[in-house]
């Protein structure tokens, strides 16, 4: 990270500041209306409304093996394992509803002049029942199923089973629709685009230690744009940004789309 300036720090716990300059403010993007704005979403977005992430002790990620239900190969061993735990994500999602920081951007999108998009590493739809209209799904969404043969996708039931069939062909074998290890994420060629398009690019509660995401921030970065990350503790990206924003995503981000607006 030589030659990066340090980002400027704020803690919403203690109000600690440390600043790469000496506007104690931060970045003021009141004035700028017709910003063209990128945010990625990660766990940490939706953690509050009470959805785990793999990375929580004792959650349900805890109690599965990820080989055994976030692999192709895993569902090709044990399918009736991995409906189990996606039918119990699916219904801990349904029962979910959204949060301050989803209604935040939700407002941020309906109001703002210029062009907003969000990019969610979630497979939740917290972010659309919040109201928000451009949203894109890079790791697939919970609430469909998708057929393994003719990649069809429909409305997934509450309970699928290994023996669903696909409305379309008729055949069997419904999975999840979603981006399991070693699958391609999806749109991600829009996705860098709108990143390089962008004049503000945000990062909300994702550590960015997995690739392609990993690499966002610096790309907008090297664009011209100008970024901020708002995260419990400083992701593996936080240098790369201009401002870094620690506390909660339900406090960091209400606070901060207010000074936006």
């Amino acid at each position: 990270m030589a030659g990066l300036a340090p980002p400027a720090w704020r803690n919403t716990r203690n109000l600690a500041h440390r600043r790469r300059s000496n506007n104690e403010a931060g970045p003021d993007h009141r004035q700028e209306k017709a910003l063209n704005i990128v945010f990625l979403t990660g766990a940490g977005i939706s953690s509050e409304s009470g959805l785990g992430t793999f990375r929580d002790e004792g959650g349900l990620w805890s109690q599965y093996d990820l080989e055994d239900v976030a692999t192709f190969e895993g569902f090709s061993c044990n399918p009736g394992l991995v409906h189990e735990f996606y039918n119990l994500r699916r219904a801990n999602c349904r029962n979910a509803q959204p949060n301050a920081a989803h209604f935040a951007l939700a407002e941020l999108e309906a109001r703002h002049d210029g062009q907003l998009l969000i990019v969610t590493q979630n497979v939740d739809d917290l972010h659309q029942r919040a109201g928000s209209k451009n949203v894109l799904q890079m790791h697939g969404e919970l609430d469909k199923a998708r057929c393994i043969n003719c990649s069809s996708t429909w409305p997934a039931p509450d309970v699928m089973t290994s023996q669903g069939r696909c409305p379309k062909c008729w055949s069997r074998g419904c999975r999840p629709d979603v981006v399991w290890f070693g699958e391609q994420v999806r749109f991600l060629s829009e996705i860098e685009k709108e990143i390089r398009r962008a004049d503000l690019f945000a990062m909300i509660g994702t550590s960015a230690q997995v690739s392609p995401a990993s690499e966002f921030m610096q790309l907008a970065r090297d664009h011209g744009a100008d970024t901020v990350e708002m995260n419990l503790e400083p992701s593996a990206v936080a240098q790369t940004a201009s401002e870094v924003i620690l506390g909660p995503a339900t406090e960091v981000v209400p606070e901060w789309v207010s000074r936006l607006l």
